[in-house]
């Protein structure tokens, strides 16, 4: 349990002990308004308030934002009002506490009836990122103690999480959250798979912790050979129920997991991380078309590393990640680590919203039917995505199961109007074909095409080009 003790630990750290009186005061205000309440779980209230504040604090978010997630239950669950909250702390604290209260007015029904509560997120988000970052960490704590809530509401509330916030998570570069709220669901949701997956992979990790020792061991030795400085190396152990995912697409053959544990190398310069890469290919062969640079290229969403799959003398496939501080920043906290690098003053007056979130807002403005909506939403948003090239080397985004024509609308309405032909990895390929991370695509055109086929809706499966389509099909 935190205490408010160790969340002034981290901001002290963080912001001196001069600036924090404002979290002081919320602290003080929230203390105040939840006096004498419980939790199901016996504890007081305000230790609720504490943990999401905390979490916001490790993701060193801005102090008005910390000091709304001690806040973000007042209105909803004491007798102040969202005006005391504007009176004592002003207006930006107020928009995001109303912001988050918002949130939660729905009960998860499935995503087929939560149409307006995605509607109400993606306007919420677009004025303000912040929002859902407290909403974020205010659910990872609810789903720590979620024993102390009856059977229905639990399953709700994991439901919930699984399938609505967690994909949420990914979509803002937030992997540490993502796999949090992932793995804190999953034995709710799915308990019989939970105990099957955790069983398989219980005696292959010990197996795979000593080998992952041996290699982290030989590389900290070859790193000190060539004099190459590093500030960590560490072994990743992938989340339970990525592992589960991963099976499921593998047969259930655990065998062909090969990251179950993988090596993460933190270096202090962009220069060092191509160093540490040539001295592990040195030592050890790299599997074909397992390297990748995504420093050169990063992806969409600002991730940067470079990965490498390499044959180890232990007769085991070791996989290796190699990146700077600040990337493994980005790559754990995603858009929440914005804040901390004065890229913008505050998430809250970002001016250009990731394009995926841009996207959803204009199909929320055009599209009324929330069947229709909901559809658009499943693939723009919850299915996983892949990461394909141009043939100039730009790293081009698209969910999973996109074909070659969704990459050519992707890239410009005309492309895609004009669109004759495809080649993936310079192999011609049909138009419907199913692209994968990695793919290198080069999209063929001829002018004198007239536009798009009608055929072309029975297997693009992005929004964008279905629209694109239907509007040059009506013309």
């Amino acid at each position: 349990m935190k205490t408010f003790e160790d969340l002034k630990k981290i901001l002290v750290l963080t912001y001196g002990d001069e600036d924090i009186k404002l979290v002081v005061k919320a602290f003080q205000f929230a203390s105040e308004a939840h006096k004498g309440q419980k939790r199901r779980t016996g504890e007081d209230y305000i230790y609720h308030s504490i943990a999401t504040a905390y979490t916001l604090a490790k993701m060193k978010m801005d102090l008005k934002t910390i000091a709304a997630g001690l806040l973000h239950d007042v209105p909803e669950d004491t007798d102040f009002t969202f005006d005391d909250l504007r009176t004592n702390f002003g207006s930006e604290i107020y928009y995001l506490v109303k912001g988050v209260t918002k949130l939660g007015t729905l009960k998860y029904r499935g995503l087929e009836r939560y149409a307006e509560n995605l509607r109400k997120m993606f306007l919420a988000m677009s004025q303000d990122l912040r929002v859902i970052i407290i909403k974020l960490a205010d659910r990872q704590h609810n789903m720590t103690t979620l024993e102390g809530v009856r059977p229905e509401k639990r399953l709700r509330i994991a439901q919930e999480t699984l399938e609505i916030y967690a994909p949420l998570a990914n979509r803002l570069g937030m992997f540490r959250m993502k796999t949090t709220l992932e793995d804190l669901a999953f034995p709710y949701v799915y308990p019989e798979e939970y105990k099957w997956v955790h069983d398989i992979v219980k005696d292959r990790l010990k197996v795979e912790t000593k080998y992952i020792e041996k290699i982290q061991r030989t590389t900290q030795k070859l790193l000190a050979k060539n004099t190459i400085e590093y500030v960590h190396i560490k072994g990743r152990v992938k989340s339970i129920y990525s592992i589960y995912k991963k099976l499921l697409r593998k047969g259930k053959d655990i065998n062909k997991i090969y990251d179950l544990i993988a090596l993460r190398i933190i270096v202090r310069d962009i220069a060092e991380c191509y160093s540490v890469l040539g001295v592990l290919h040195k030592k050890w062969a790299p599997l074909k078309g397992r390297v990748k640079d995504f420093i050169a290229q990063p992806k969409p969403n600002g991730y940067q590393s470079l990965h490498t799959s390499l044959f180890t003398e232990f007769g085991k496939i070791a996989e290796v990640q190699i990146r700077t501080e600040g990337m493994d920043e980005e790559a754990e906290f995603g858009i929440a680590a914005h804040s901390r690098y004065k890229e913008i003053a505050t998430l809250g007056k970002r001016k250009n919203p990731p394009k995926w979130l841009r996207h959803l807002i204009d199909i929320q403005k055009s599209i009324t039917d929330n069947t229709e909506f909901i559809k658009h939403v499943k693939n723009d948003l919850f299915l996983n995505q892949i990461f394909v090239f141009t043939p100039d080397g730009d790293v081009i985004e698209l969910p999973e199961y996109a074909t070659c024509l969704d990459f050519a609308y992707y890239i410009h309405t005309d492309v895609g109007s004009h669109c004759v032909g495809a080649k993936i990895n310079n192999q011609i390929a049909p138009l419907d074909k199913q692209l994968k991370s990695g793919d290198v695509v080069e999209i063929m055109t001829d002018k004198n095409r007239k536009g798009p086929n009608p055929d072309w809706l029975g297997f693009v499966i992005t929004s964008a080009a279905k629209n694109k389509i239907r509007s040059q099909l009506k013309k």
